[in-house]
């Protein structure tokens, strides 16, 4: 084991007076070599000044010797005055380097305090009782859930950990009643009658909160691509969106996809799924998702709108494809345009079809989400920070 206390060194002046002894010369003599002053030397060889760069040349020519010698000296006198290495440097910049400590400080996720304290506030995150049992610290890596790109078990991010850590503090907050799967799936066609009005987005708290269902809105570090999750606290699940797209149409397709997670049990073993990415699961490799990725996509899709009104509106209506048909079509199945539009984005793969209705002065819900459940200790982010009962 290395010691962080360094050997004493001497200043440099100790090394010139042993020089002038080998050489048989006086401090005067040294002086008029350099041509400099007895005081302008003395306070050198008494280590009252520091060694420059010009000086640290005199003494080399005077010497016979490389300047850098007397400035390796000088350094190594300066560094042997520092502070010895302070331990709390390296434990912040060891955790810094795993994990996204300063966002976890700013967001009031742990608190600012002495570095001795960071290991046990880090271990109260994860929910950890060993060091040595937190993913990604200590070359010790955590394989969560199945990636929605990718058939084999997958490697989250740090920053997607720390993420889902979070949720599951927030949702250990809240208080409801034991879950019931028959509820959840008799609160679809209520949770289906919000979608035409963006303003309703908010009351989904309190029908997953009947049917005993964690509902909570954190959000995104700058980092991560995220989502949602469905993680489990036992045997009650919870729902975690980002709202990472402020867009209506993402919120229900979002939404559904957790909740097809819940019903279906997926991850409860594990204790949570794969921590979603929805941009990946629509991406070009999107036909090498696993299969409860798939099920939840295809659950999430029909809930938005109904694939078979959907196809025969694309062959009704196509190659040209008005609003004004897109508005009817979205006032027949009673929700919103911006969702009905992006599931025909994806099904047409045409990104950019009717695009203003992705924006979020249209479709926005994150400040009608905000604004409804400040207060109930469900949304963390955005300058809100849930208060958690130690």
């Amino acid at each position: 084991m290395t010691s962080d206390v360094l050997p004493e060194v001497q200043h440099p002046g100790f090394y010139i007076k042993a020089e002038l002894e080998a050489r048989g010369w006086a401090q005067s003599d040294l002086a008029f070599v350099m041509g400099k002053s007895v005081q302008q030397l003395n306070v050198i060889l008494s280590g009252k000044v520091s060694i420059t760069a010009d000086m640290a040349f005199l003494l080399g020519e005077a010497f016979s010797m490389p300047a850098e010698f007397f400035t390796n000296l000088e350094s190594q006198y300066q560094l042997s005055k520092a502070q010895v290495s302070h331990p709390d440097v390296r434990k912040r910049a060891h955790w810094q380097s795993v994990f996204p400590i300063r966002d976890m400080l700013k967001r009031g996720w742990i608190e600012e305090s002495d570095a001795s304290l960071l290991d046990v506030q880090m271990l109260r995150f994860f929910e950890k009782n060993d060091l040595n049992d937190i993913p990604f610290l200590n070359d010790n890596v955590e394989v969560v859930g199945y990636a929605a790109r990718k058939t084999e078990p997958y490697l989250p991010t740090a920053e997607e950990l720390v993420w889902l850590y979070r949720v599951r503090q927030v949702a250990r907050q809240l208080d409801v009643p034991a879950y019931s799967r028959d509820r959840l799936v008799s609160a679809l066609p209520e949770l289906k009658q919000l979608m035409g009005d963006t303003e309703d987005v908010s009351s989904v708290y309190n029908i997953l909160a009947q049917c005993g269902v964690r509902f909570v809105i954190v959000e995104c570090l700058p980092k991560a691509k995220i989502d949602g999750v469905c993680t489990w606290l036992d045997d009650q699940p919870v729902v975690a969106i980002t709202t990472r797209y402020d867009r209506v149409d993402n919120f229900w397709f979002v939404l559904r996809h957790e909740i097809e997670h819940v019903l279906q049990e997926h991850g409860k073993q594990r204790g949570f799924t794969a921590i979603d990415n929805i941009d990946d699961q629509n991406s070009e490799k999107s036909h090498e998702i696993v299969e409860e990725e798939r099920l939840a996509n295809a659950a999430a899709s029909e809930f938005c709108v109904p694939q078979d009104q959907l196809m025969s509106f694309i062959a009704r209506k196509s190659p040209y494809i008005s609003e004004k048909d897109v508005v009817g079509f979205s006032r027949r199945l009673e929700v919103h345009p911006a969702i009905v539009v992006g599931q025909l984005q994806f099904a047409m793969k045409k990104w950019s079809f009717l695009r203003k209705y992705m924006s979020a002065k249209v479709g926005g819900v994150r400040g009608i989400l905000i604004r409804e459940l400040k207060g109930l200790n469900v949304v963390d982010g955005w300058d809100e920070t849930v208060t958690l009962e130690l």
